[in-house]
């Protein structure tokens, strides 16, 4: 059957629009790229109130991921043990529907890779997912979670002036609620950004702490990442990225086991309960 004229141009409009957006989209094996994750010591038994209340808090974090890149869930259980909280916060400058995805993606990989943990947490390149039984919502922490540094660049002066005028915007606060940033300087380029629970306060201080970090720790290299608990700082130049690897560094916290990559597996820890711990517990500890 032919088309007519008019169906013929809504068809390539669509057609336009759609070779236009996946241009305009950043690649799925970018945005799923694997950066870090950690699971409690703690398991809860299959079956039990527990699991159902992780079920439905992942759930929530799936289809709310679809409207917003940024929420957080209280899931109230029968006991205070029971009770699940969790969150996922997606890179500033994704579209929903790639939130969405890389949303599903960390939680059908964080199920694998914290199977029966009381907590688990996941960050990929574009999305970072976490739940516990312990409230870590609004809680501002400063810990180390990972550091990266690329190869050394040695002294040279022209790109360490671009990367520390990067850095600098990154960690400027105007007054205003920028809880994503984004800064270039000739070929040098930085991205930072904090969880959605921290007031512009909290924000600003852990993004200062990030660079300032990052600096120190990465001096002269090509590229660096400082993933603190609440937020990250990052550089790189084309060419020099994480992906390309380099020195690095992960940082275990009690309670929490580090899987050096998505492929890890579990170590057999003794069956633990899931339990109220005696201090909030921020972010992977």
């Amino acid at each position: 059957m032919s088309l007519t004229s008019h169906q013929t141009l809504v068809f390539l409009w669509v057609f336009l629009l759609a070779t236009v957006s996946f241009l305009a989209t950043p690649s799925a094996s970018a945005i799923n790229s694997f950066v870090f994750g950690g699971c409690s010591q703690q398991k809860y038994l299959p079956g039990s109130p527990y699991e159902s209340g992780v079920n439905s808090l992942l759930t929530s974090l799936v289809n709310s991921a679809m409207f917003t890149t940024y929420n957080n869930f209280t899931i109230p259980g029968s006991s205070s043990q029971d009770t699940v909280y969790g969150l996922f916060q997606c890179r500033g400058d994704l579209s929903n529907n790639d939130c969405a995805q890389c949303v599903a993606r960390s939680v059908s990989q964080l199920g694998s890779l914290c199977l029966n943990s009381c907590g688990g947490a996941l960050q990929l390149e574009g999305c970072f997912i976490k739940y516990d039984n312990s409230t870590f919502l609004g809680v501002e922490d400063k810990t180390v979670v990972i550091k990266k540094c690329g190869q050394s660049i040695g002294f040279d002066s022209d790109v360490l002036t671009r990367r520390d005028a990067v850095l600098g915007y990154l960690g400027t606060g105007d007054g205003t609620y920028r809880p994503y940033r984004v800064s270039g300087s000739g070929n040098v380029q930085g991205v930072a950004q904090c969880v959605g629970d921290l007031s512009p306060s909290e924000c600003q201080d852990c993004l200062s702490e990030a660079i300032a970090q990052l600096k120190s720790g990465c001096g002269p290299s090509a590229w660096g990442d400082m993933f603190l608990a609440k937020c990250y700082a990052r550089y790189s130049q084309p060419g020099y990225h994480s992906s390309n690897g380099g020195r690095g560094k992960q940082f275990r916290h009690p309670g929490w086991w580090f899987p050096l990559s998505g492929n890890s597996n579990l170590p057999r820890f003794p069956f633990e309960p899931c339990k109220e711990k005696q201090k909030k517990i921020a972010l992977l500890k």
